[in-house]
């Protein structure tokens, strides 16, 4: 069975943005030092409306780099999966992480490692406005029962 009920979940995002980034400097040892930057974002839709890709530029402190975020949904199990490809690493997709919106905020799951250690990774889209959004990633060291927020990402719409 299809269900296509979802596939309009990532609209709100389609076009340009203005993207206040905090993110920590070390990501689960404990670190409470965050670091603020500047970046962009463009996103449109693709594959008739069942895929979306987001064109990111990030001004880090210690220089600018690229990063595409892409995602597809499937009606099947009515569920995105997203993707991240950082220009630093242009060979190394990131592990998908897969999940939906409910009740205004959408929610997005995987399994992945760091330092090569098993952690569960978090992506939440939450406070969307027709002009505003925010993207928060976290990770957890404990299969899921703490979450450490490690990014944020406040987007301010231009066009």
């Amino acid at each position: 069975m299809n269900d296509t009920s979802g596939i309009s979940n990532f609209d709100f995002l389609f076009g340009s943005w203005r993207v206040h980034h905090r993110r920590l400097k070390e990501r689960l040892t404990d670190c409470t030092e965050w670091v603020a930057f500047e970046g962009t974002c463009v996103s449109r839709p693709l594959m008739g409306g069942q895929g979306n890709v987001e064109d990111n530029v990030l001004h880090l402190p210690e220089g600018t780099y690229q990063a595409v975020g892409l995602r597809a949904f499937d009606p099947r199990s009515c569920t995105w999966a997203i993707w991240w490809l950082d220009s630093r690493h242009p060979h190394s997709l990131d592990v998908p992480v897969v999940g939906g919106f409910k009740d205004g905020v959408g929610t997005f799951l995987a399994d992945d490692t760091l330092r090569d250690r098993p952690i569960k990774v978090r992506f939440q889209w939450s406070k969307i406005t027709p002009i505003s959004a925010q993207w928060d990633q976290a990770f957890s060291p404990d299969g899921g029962q703490t979450w450490e927020t490690n990014w944020v990402m406040q987007f301010t719409r231009t066009t």
